[in-house]
């Protein structure tokens, strides 16, 4: 995926100086050979100048990771550590951060060879709350040389997403449609993230795209969609058209990124883009999203931002989704019911017009917009994609601030059920365990908008670390409880 950015960690140890600086020394090397020998040894960085056992330490490791191009840290206690220069790696540090602790290693040498740094993690924690550092610190960070390589491989998709959201622009064309309000959140929260933005109005692109008329490389581009769509291309006269409004989004991103690395879109479609531009932006909207800019739909800017951070947690295409509409009941009975373990309030119908990448479609067309199509000309509602999704594990989720101007998030691990659709656009038939409760005490309870960014394949787990490292409270990001664990406004009498 291209506008995503590579891990690389700098795995700096640590020792506290009354115990034996070998146990660090020796147990940093065990574990920077178990990561080689199971991942990619390119996401790491071993800092070999000195093993971190005062503040001068601290200064110098700090150089020689900045120098490699880490752009995040593990701080590992070889022993118990030292809590102050430990936590201070964290804090000069630009770039997030880690800890995890080494086990013992054998009954047979637990003199000098005991390391502590099961307490020295404790310390850690309790420093890093008195310097307001906000760090990752796995479920169980103390492990084995192994175990602890696992743990950092863990960490990779955070690292890619933090340090994504730190150099990411979101460039808007706007404003909302009428009666759209569900997608018009505060914008503080995307500074208070370090994320910026860039708002424009929709007549700002349509000059950029008028001027972007009989521009030499269309053709190469409407080759390009030709090849991709084949036999679903049934709307071959408006590709000309769809290729110069890519090559506008394409040049305004990198006209208007600025100093900064990544970049994701809040798109506008309608009512007025597709009398005025003649299309629907769907398929584009697809096309760039399938390659790692993602283009939300609907002005919708934190729709944009949830997509970019599930870009970088799967390093894989994503898409924006409606939470549409329920199931029939008839569907629910021939297609689901005894075939799969779930009720029919677990199920729903995942859609929108046309914004999901082929790559995540069961098969396609590129075909107009059936509800645009109700109240205008056929012609000018042309450009969307429809198909079916692919079925296979996903994972429901959104980054929102809400309109108390909170910081909230959800996230909800399902799949999409092999299951024909019978309906129009690019759509799924969804099913989240316990998805009735979910519904109903977390995305109404919350206030959130009906759209959904969906990951294809289970990352909740790294969702939710990514959520809490960038400062969402963890009583804020909403999950689907199982039936056994009532969420805080469930009736305890319903």
């Amino acid at each position: 995926m291209i506008n995503i950015p590579k891990a690389k960690i700098g795995i700096v140890a640590v020792s506290r100086d009354c115990f034996p600086e070998a146990l660090s020394v020796n147990r940093r090397k065990a574990l920077v050979d178990a990561y080689k020998a199971k991942y990619d040894e390119s996401d790491i960085y071993e800092c070999p100048i000195c093993i971190v056992e005062s503040e001068i330490h601290m200064v110098q490791a700090l150089e020689d990771v900045k120098k490699a191009g880490c752009n995040a840290i593990v701080v590992y206690l070889g022993n118990f550590g030292p809590e102050i220069s430990e936590t201070l790696l964290a804090k000069h540090f630009d770039g997030p951060a880690m800890f995890v602790a080494a086990a013992e290693e054998s009954q047979n040498d637990l003199s000098d060879g005991r390391g502590d740094a099961y307490c020295g993690m404790l310390n850690a924690s309790y420093n890093l709350k008195l310097r307001n550092i906000r760090a990752y610190i796995p479920e169980y960070p103390v492990g084995t040389a192994e175990e602890c390589a696992d743990m950092i491989h863990e960490f990779v998709p955070i690292v890619r997403a933090v340090v994504g959201l730190s150099k990411l622009k979101i460039i808007s064309f706007g404003p909302r449609p009428l009666n759209f309000l569900a997608c018009n959140a505060p914008i503080k929260q995307l500074y208070n993230l370090g994320v910026e933005i860039e708002e424009n109005s929709e007549l700002d692109l349509f000059e950029s795209f008028n001027k972007h008329a009989g521009d030499a490389r269309i053709p190469e581009v409407v080759a390009d969609m030709e090849a991709e769509l084949g036999a679903g291309n049934k709307k071959p006269e408006v590709l000309a058209k769809l290729a110069q409004y890519e090559l506008t989004l394409l040049d305004w991103v990198e006209a208007h990124k600025g100093y900064r690395e990544y970049v994701c879109i809040a798109g506008k479609c309608w009512p007025a883009f597709q009398t005025q531009f003649g299309f629907v932006p769907c398929y584009v909207n697809s096309r760039l999203t399938g390659r790692g800019i993602p283009v939300s739909c609907e002005v919708d800017i934190y729709g944009a931002l949830s997509e970019f951070i599930g870009t970088c947690v799967s390093n894989d295409a994503v898409t924006l989704l409606d939470i549409n509409n329920s199931v029939p009941a008839d569907m629910y009975k021939e297609a689901i019911e005894g075939k799969f373990n779930y009720t029919h309030k677990d199920t729903f119908m995942g859609f929108h017009c046309g914004n999901t990448c082929t790559s995540k479609l069961t098969s396609f067309n590129m075909k107009y917009q059936k509800i645009m199509a109700r109240s205008l000309p056929v012609e000018v509602t042309n450009g969307t994609l429809e198909g079916d999704i692919v079925p296979g594990d996903i994972t429901f989720f959104r980054l929102q601030s809400t309109a108390d101007c909170k910081l909230r998030a959800y996230v909800a691990q399902g799949e999409v059920l092999p299951v024909a659709t019978k309906s129009f656009g690019g759509i799924g038939v969804f099913a989240i365990p316990e998805m009735g409760r979910f519904y109903r005490h977390v995305l109404i309870e919350g206030n959130y908008p009906h759209h959904g960014a969906v990951a294809f394949g289970h990352f909740g787990k790294a969702l939710y670390e990514v959520f809490k490292l960038i400062g969402v409270c963890p009583d804020e990001i909403g999950y689907n409880h199982p039936a056994s664990v009532p969420y805080r406004t469930e009736n305890p009498f319903a």
